[in-house]
């Protein structure tokens, strides 16, 4: 079978989405390399973002290359005669249908409509047309949360049986434990206390790292290590620090790069992730993998993340939060069977199991025809 890939983030993004599209393929090519496999770019990747046992193709007139993207595409699929076409990024091009190339999409999340007020007006006008067509038009949609496929329907209309739930797994570098050597020489580097709890996700209101400052208000010699990119809301959380006297505790990482994360999860004695809203969760499974605790917020998908045996707490109660994180930092026993019921719900994010999922979507898609 011949598929295609929308590769826009696949070679661009180093992040969310990016990780996202990289980590599918790269599986499909792993686990099922009968097929071809072409990802279709703006432009080529950078070489540590190149994927191997794949094609990539570009737009012949750099020009063009954003109607390319949305239209012109077309073309270029039927003449490498593409099958079924995964839009891994909420988006799929116009004009499948009419040239019987079977879709998949993959939407991740619509909280710029649960939550507009984190976006820009014209991002959600945006926003809502490309994932509005693409849920609309694409064969088969997968949904990567349960909390997701709900909002789809509900936002969206979608029939249910049109709507697929696949997880995602995080980087294989998190499945690792770190060497002592590699864990002290990233601790000096970034100066880690030796005991601290530990938020990673972008400093933005949404990710709601002000509830866990505050619940350090209530717990004392209690450090917190912050890693994520910061926003205009950082500020925010620095004043109050400052007001608080909290400066000494809460510790700012700075160009903390990817295969730094394991041996910086693995050193803390428990993972804070109080976001308010989130199409899955992917700093959970991290936290998973690395055999730490995980506190997190109600309220969207994170339970579907952290499973059973991790603890959940309203987003806005700070007081509740300091009590959980003191009960973890204080009860061996409870730390130790949150850790085993954590790594009993990964089983759930196994590479070769999503794999078989999306390859069994692709086929019923096209078998369906």
């Amino acid at each position: 079978m011949n598929i295609g890939f929308d590769g826009k983030r696949t070679t661009q993004n180093l992040t969310g989405l990016g990780n996202y599209s990289r980590y599918i393929i790269r599986l499909l090519a792993k686990f099922y390399p009968e097929h071809k496999y072409t990802i279709y770019a703006l432009k080529p990747p950078s070489q540590n973002l190149k994927l191997s046992g794949v094609e990539y193709q570009y737009p012949s007139q750099k020009r063009f290359k954003l109607y390319w993207r949305s239209r012109g595409i077309i073309n270029d699929l039927l003449k490498h005669e593409i099958k079924l076409f995964h839009g891994l990024s909420n988006e799929i091009p116009s004009g499948l249908k009419k040239a019987q190339i079977r879709s998949v999409v993959t939407i991740h999340d619509l909280i710029f409509l649960r939550y507009p007020q984190y976006y820009a007006f014209f991002d959600r006008i945006i926003y809502n047309l490309k994932f509005r067509h693409a849920a609309r038009n694409a064969d088969k949609v997968i949904a990567i949360s349960h909390q997701t496929k709900n909002d789809l329907i509900q936002f969206f209309g979608i029939e249910k049986d049109r709507i697929s739930v696949i997880y995602q797994n995080c980087d294989p570098i998190f499945h690792q434990i770190a060497p002592q050597t590699s864990r002290k020489e990233i601790a000096g580097k970034h100066q880690l206390p030796s005991k601290y709890i530990l938020s990673v996700g972008t400093i933005e209101e949404r990710k709601n790292l002000m509830v866990i400052v505050k619940a350090l208000t209530k717990l004392e010699n209690v450090h917190l290590v912050v890693v994520g990119r910061k926003t205009a809301y950082k500020k925010q959380v620095e004043h109050f620090i400052d007001v608080n006297k909290l400066s000494g505790r809460v510790h700012f990482l700075q160009n903390v790069a990817h295969d730094e994360l394991p041996a910086i999860y693995q050193q803390a004695e428990l993972f804070i992730y109080p976001s308010r809203f989130e199409g899955f969760g992917i700093p959970i499974i991290e936290a998973l993998y690395s055999g730490i605790p995980v506190i997190a917020a109600t309220g969207s998908c994170l339970e579907e993340a952290g499973g059973p045996g991790s603890i959940y707490v309203n987003p806005d109660d700070d007081t509740d939060l300091a009590q959980q994180i003191l009960t973890v930092l204080e009860n061996g026993e409870k730390r130790n069977n949150m850790v085993s019921a954590g790594k009993l719900h990964l089983e759930k994010f196994e590479d070769k199991k999503i794999a078989a999922d999306i390859m069994q979507l692709y086929q019923n898609v096209i078998d369906n025809a």
